[in-house]
């Protein structure tokens, strides 16, 4: 029996609504695979537990979190939160950056074209390569004092950082059709001029895959434009943060968002949107994100059987998002957070 110790952070807001759903499934898969055990464990987290203690992440949280084979996730922070500096509490970007997690994987998936708000989506499946370490977030945590004349915030780009993360990204399309856009600002900010060019230099070690270079304006235009035409994409931090919301929209919202961090040692996983606090405790939310969270966490696991859970997973999704009927409020539907998550073990017993 070969057995997976889990951390689970529920989080703020929607985020033990569903993370209890995503559970739900992932129990329900690891009645069906052969000598696979999940020990899950909750641990306190968030916003709600910095009001709380103090401290967003305690010590005993850090320790289970490194001990952990992987990090289930919710949603992390509330509004009005706020660290002295005047930003958000954001332990799940800390977790980032303690545990090295560079390669943040936005997958971007529509079940069904009626979901789109375009008009005819075609085909949408690809993947945002967020590296998760640096650039523009790189100096978030500096002093500001808000009656000074100026502030500012620092993109960091170093060649190890930035190679580590094409190569990710390099290897993620080698598996899927092949393809890599770069994404960047190159024509107008030195930093990007840079990036570029360390992506042309990893771009050599691999001849087979197909590459492409895009600003990020561009991109914006042609993810809505012509979003069947991506299949990997990778950028930096910033440009990575903004056009995964805009994807996600693409495909029905931030409920259908799933990511992961990942980096050598460790592995966060959790659904893209935030902690939602105005529907929070109301079973509202769609965890069909947190669900493909939770599946992105077995195929990193690595193993035959939880490779095979995972593929148990999407493809239930999928059987369930084909009924026009099964869609919870985010997508025009009545479904309860709940109720989703119930269709979705129907549809593994199926």
């Amino acid at each position: 029996m070969k057995s997976f110790r889990i951390a689970v952070l529920p989080g703020d807001g929607v985020g033990p609504e569903v993370i209890r759903e995503a559970i739900k499934v992932l129990r329900a898969v690891e009645g069906r695979l052969d000598a696979v055990k999940f020990e899950l464990a909750e641990y306190p987290a968030g916003a709600g537990e910095y009001l709380r203690s103090g401290e967003a992440m305690p010590p005993s949280t850090w320790e289970a979190v490194r001990q952990a084979d992987a990090v289930l996730l919710g949603a992390m922070g509330l509004p009005e939160v706020r660290l002295p500096g005047g930003t958000e509490i954001t332990p799940q970007i800390d977790l980032r950056e303690q545990l090295d997690l560079y390669c943040g994987l936005r997958p971007v998936q529509l079940f069904h074209p009626a979901d789109s708000p375009l008009k005819s989506p075609g085909r949408i499946d690809f993947v945002i390569v967020r590296e998760s370490t640096e650039g523009l977030f790189s100096t978030r945590r500096a002093p500001v004092d808000p009656r000074a004349p100026e502030a500012t915030d620092t993109m960091r780009i170093t060649r190890t950082g930035a190679q580590r993360v094409f190569r990710a990204a390099f290897r993620l399309a080698r598996t899927r059709r092949r393809k890599l856009t770069l994404v960047d600002k190159a024509n107008v900010l030195p930093s990007m001029a840079y990036f570029r060019a360390v992506f042309d230099e990893v771009a050599r070690e691999f001849p087979d895959v197909e590459t492409e270079r895009i600003y990020v304006d561009a991109a914006s235009l042609y993810l809505v434009q012509r979003p069947e035409s991506f299949d990997v994409i990778v950028t930096e931090n910033m440009f990575g943060d903004i056009l995964s919301d805009l994807a996600a929209a693409l495909v029905g919202g931030m409920g259908m968002a799933p990511s992961a961090d990942i980096g050598d040692r460790h592995a966060v996983f959790q659904p893209a949107h935030g902690s939602a606090p105005d529907i929070a405790g109301r079973d509202l939310a769609n965890p069909t994100a947190a669900i493909l969270s939770a599946a992105m966490m077995l195929e990193w696991l690595d193993t035959a059987e939880t490779r095979r859970g995972a593929q148990m997973i999407r493809a239930a999704v999928e059987r369930v998002y084909q009924d026009p009927a099964c869609r919870t409020r985010e997508l025009g539907g009545k479904l309860a957070t709940s109720q989703m998550g119930d269709r979705i073990v129907a549809a593994l017993e199926s």
